[in-house]
Formats: structure tokens, C-alpha cells, sequence
């Protein structure tokens, strides 16, 4: 099976004491319409950061702060495995301009599961539930 590494960046209004989270819904592809966090593939070279960096100003022209890597998710797709590394991230400079989504939402704690998330990240929205818990 192949396998695919990538990286999220969960962008928090504070990352010390995150209230709300950023997330998008995918604009192509198989999954699109179901909700994500922003990031991408990492790159021959890159760090993980490196890579985050790179994909958040390409999707969303936005400068992030990489906070500490909340968990590793691997999940097997039918038709592939992914391998995400997921940060902490919280905006630097820019406004969040969709330029791949078709949509964006900030959720809170009470919100996280108004939508429909790709099966890949429902064990990271637990993790970050407690933590905003």
C-alpha cells in the first residue's frame, strides 16, 4: 500500500490556551466538502515545519507560528496510508485567504463536531477536545 506523509496545522487563536480552531472543507478531489485541517504534503528536504509553513502561505497566504507537534495520526485509507504529523500553529501575519477550501470555519469546544471531518482526523478532534476542554 502506499503510503503518504503530510503534515496539519491546527491554527488556535491562542496556543497556550486554545478557545477556537481553524479548519476547512476540502474544495476537489474524493472528499471534498468534508472538513480538515489545512496543511499538505511534506516535500523531498523539508522538515515538517518547513512543509507547514510552505502549504499554509500557499493555501491560505498566511503567516503561522509552528507550535509543539500534538500527535502523529496514521490512518489506512482503501486506497493508501497517511501518515500526518500534527502542530499547533496560530497566526503571524496575513489574513486567512481560502485559495484551495471552498469553506472555513473557527469551532470551539461546542462546535468541533457541527461538521463532517475526514475519518483520518475524528481521532485528533478528540485530542484536541480534551484540550480545549
Amino acid at each position: 500500500m502506499k503510503s503518504i506523509r503530510v503534515v496539519a496545522a491546527i491554527i488556535c487563536d491562542d496556543m497556550e490556551n486554545p478557545a477556537r480552531i481553524f479548519a476547512t472543507a476540502r474544495g476537489y478531489g474524493e472528499f471534498k466538502g468534508k472538513w480538515e485541517f489545512p496543511g499538505g504534503k511534506i516535500e523531498t528536504g523539508e522538515t515538517p515545519q518547513e512543509a507547514l509553513h510552505r502549504e499554509i502561505r500557499e493555501e491560505l497566504d498566511t503567516e503561522i507560528t509552528v507550535g509543539e507537534r500534538i500527535t502523529t495520526v496514521e490512518y489506512d485509507y482503501p486506497a493508501f496510508h497517511l501518515s500526518m504529523d500534527c502542530f499547533w500553529a496560530q497566526v503571524k501575519a496575513g489574513e486567512l485567504v481560502l485559495k484551495e477550501a471552498q469553506e472555513a470555519r473557527w469551532l470551539t469546544v461546542d462546535t468541533l463536531y457541527d461538521v463532517e471531518w475526514l475519518p483520518a482526523d475524528l481521532g485528533l478532534i478528540e485530542i484536541i477536545k480534551r484540550t480545549m476542554s
